[in-house]
């Protein structure tokens, strides 16, 4: 029995990106835990599969493409899924299609990607989900964000995927309401990788910072500067250390700083406490990293997904509606929604990591009590996609 798994997977150019790959590895290693094989897609085959240990095929074909385009090469995908037609020679679908046709279900993995701004995943998700449809398979959508900017042809397309998909999960109140105004049933829980390398350790010291450089059209030197001063801030009422890592960023801890990575270098010139770089490595690393903080400071939403169920208090950093409505859900489940926009980083920010560090012993308590349910729920979720998936 083998599910494709389409996620965000793949180191490019010796990039990671911690979080789409560790919703990819927690749906991975659920299934296996289950008795079911994953291949997955990826936009870099050898090196996922060697990674995770796992079959694993390109991508689709759609980077790049205009939405006319797209909607001209999903019409031919499920075609040739479904037997109708064959892929031109050489086309770097032909190993989706026939992994498709070899599978018992399709799961579309967690991700916060079903939104206008990246209309690319809306026509891979939705295709390979289609090219499943076409073949009588299972779908199932696990741990998504909905919008919050769709226009109408996306929302069309995203109400579609979850509206035939035999099981379907988001992963914060807004995205639930959103799905229920379209009459589609979905499940509200927390994100996938929630729990993946287990509650972290006991003792926890310093400040671990993990920001991205979507600052919504601000002045970049303004926000750098600011971020800047809150840390120095943070320092000061927590202590040290104070840890750099980047969730986007070079595998290689010699390379030249790229990503977060890049911009953190901008940061640290400007702060008076001394800090540390901790290099990106992969997920579980991050998570323990994470789960070793006495404070949070993020924009990034992975960071708090590993943070917040370890009761590590945690700021977010939210630059628009989209990293608003991550960053209170995620933390919301835990019980501590603390964020502050990219304009009040030297006001609120500053009152919420006093307040933050204040709460500390609280703030553990209150994820201590929320775990058993959400674990239970988590531990359901699963036992479910896997029954439905490979029956």
């Amino acid at each position: 029995m083998s599910v494709i798994v389409i996620g965000d997977i793949g180191v490019v150019d010796g990039m990671m990106h911690i979080g789409d790959e560790a919703m990819f590895e927690a749906a991975a290693t659920e299934l296996s835990a289950r008795g079911v094989d994953v291949v997955g897609v990826s936009s870099a085959p050898d090196e996922s599969a060697a990674r995770y240990g796992v079959g694993a095929v390109p991508r689709l074909g759609f980077a790049g493409l205009d939405r006319a385009a797209a909607a001209a090469r999903s019409e031919l995908l499920v075609a040739a899924a479904s037997g109708r037609l064959a892929l031109p020679t050489g086309d770097p679908a032909t190993a989706v299609v026939e992994a498709v046709q070899a599978a018992t279900g399709v799961l579309v993995a967690g991700g916060g990607n079903l939104a206008s701004r990246w209309p690319v995943h809306i026509h891979e998700r939705g295709t390979l989900a289609a090219m499943g449809r076409s073949l009588g398979l299972p779908v199932v959508v696990s741990g998504q964000t909905l919008g919050p900017d769709l226009i109408d042809t996306d929302a069309a397309a995203v109400r579609e995927l979850l509206g035939t998909a035999a099981l379907a999960a988001v992963r914060e109140p807004t995205s639930a309401a959103l799905a229920a105004s379209w009459d589609v049933p979905v499940r509200l829980g927390v994100d996938d990788a929630s729990f993946l390398g287990g509650d972290g350790a006991d003792e926890r010291s310093g400040i671990v910072v993990s920001v991205s450089g979507w600052f919504d059209h601000r002045p970049p030197a303004e926000v750098e500067a600011s971020i800047a001063r809150l840390i120095d801030h943070a320092a000061s009422v927590v202590g040290g250390p104070v840890r750099f890592h980047a969730h986007f960023g070079p595998l290689d801890a010699d390379a030249e700083p790229r990503g977060d990575a890049a911009l953190h270098e901008r940061i640290r010139a400007h702060l008076t406490a001394p800090s540390e770089v901790v290099p990106t490595g992969d997920s579980l690393h991050s998570a323990a990293l994470a789960r070793s903080a006495a404070l949070l400071i993020t924009s990034r939403y992975h960071p708090a997904v590993f943070a917040a169920p370890a009761g590590v208090p945690t700021l977010g950093l939210v630059a628009d509606a989209y990293t608003q409505i991550k960053l209170s859900g995620v933390l919301g489940h835990w019980g501590e929604p603390a964020t502050a926009t990219l304009d009040e980083l030297d006001t609120r920010a500053r009152t919420l990591v006093e307040g933050l560090d204040a709460a500390r012993p609280r703030i553990r308590d209150e994820a201590d009590a929320r775990r058993p349910a959400h674990r239970a729920a988590y531990t359901a979720w699963w036992d479910d996609v896997a029954g439905v998936l490979a029956p």
